[in-house]
Formats: C-alpha cells, sequence, structure tokens
C-alpha cells in the first residue's frame, strides 16, 4: 500500500483541477494548464488525472511526493 506523503493525504478529490503541483524533492511544478511534453501528457490535464505510472520529468520523483501550491485566488 502506498503512502501519499503530499497534500491531502492522497484524497485527490480535494486537489482542484486547476491546482498548481511542486514536486518536494527537486520543486518542478506541475501545471495541469501546460500538462507534460516529457510524458506526452496533453495541456488541460489535471493532476488527479495523471496515469499511475507517471513521475516527476526531472527527478523520477513519485506523485505521493507532490505538494499543492497554495495561491490567492
Amino acid at each position: 500500500m502506498k503512502t501519499f506523503e503530499g497534500s491531502y493525504m492522497g484524497d485527490n478529490t480535494r486537489i482542484p483541477d486547476d491546482a498548481r503541483m511542486e514536486c518536494k524533492v527537486c520543486w518542478y511544478v506541475y501545471d495541469p494548464a501546460e500538462g507534460d511534453d516529457y510524458w506526452q501528457i496533453p495541456p488541460g490535464t489535471p493532476f488527479s488525472q495523471l496515469p499511475d505510472h507517471w513521475r516527476c520529468p526531472q527527478c523520477e520523483g513519485a506523485r505521493e511526493q507532490f505538494m499543492v501550491i497554495l495561491e490567492d485566488r
């Protein structure tokens, strides 16, 4: 069983679809508006809908190590 180390204890329903997520290892930011060219993730893909095999494109950190970037909205 995986233990989520990031935001909301892994409860994807609490992560807004437009939330930018930051890797706690290398500080790479996943922005759903941009997607991820490395993993061929199209723009508009929320973090919660990334495939299970997705990892940080910079350091190979697991999805479970990403944190929500809190921004004033």
